[in-house]
């Protein structure tokens, strides 16, 4: 299984992104959008992570419960993808949501049905997986 995470927009303040979901067959099992920083270069808490491919397993912790640790980013820790709405809901991680609204009228997107989105995650994807993230960003 792989979820593929396609950076489609950015600003000052955070990365939009839209993700896919693949079983072992390569088919489609899922998609949805992701939140992020915005690119500072790979600074701890104030940039998303840079493009590539990494593992990524499952991890329960009483702040987050069921969410996932993606492993081994360069110079970086703890890089989860777990629930939030807002860019002022992560420090580096991914946020997953269903659709893209501004829901706090601050003039920027933010994800939507976060929580029923990473329910759903949490039921297709193995407890192992690879994430890939690409950009593709007009601008």
């Amino acid at each position: 299984m792989r979820i593929e995470i396609i950076r489609i927009d950015e600003d000052e303040k955070q990365t939009i992104s839209k993700f896919i979901v693949f079983d072992d067959r390569d088919f489609e099992v899922a998609q949805g959008f992701m939140l992020e920083l915005p690119d500072k270069q790979n600074q701890k808490r104030i940039s998303r992570i840079p493009e590539g491919e990494y593992d990524c397993v499952k991890r329960f912790s009483e702040k987050h419960k069921d969410h996932f640790h993606i492993l081994n980013v360069p110079n970086r820790s703890y890089i989860l993808i777990h629930v939030g709405n807002y860019n002022g809901d992560t420090l580096g991680c991914l946020l997953p949501g269903q659709s893209l609204v501004d829901l706090n009228s601050d003039g920027y997107m933010d994800v939507t049905s976060s929580g029923p989105t990473m329910t759903l995650l949490n039921k297709i994807l193995s407890n192992e997986f690879k994430v890939i993230i690409k950009n593709q960003i007009n601008g």
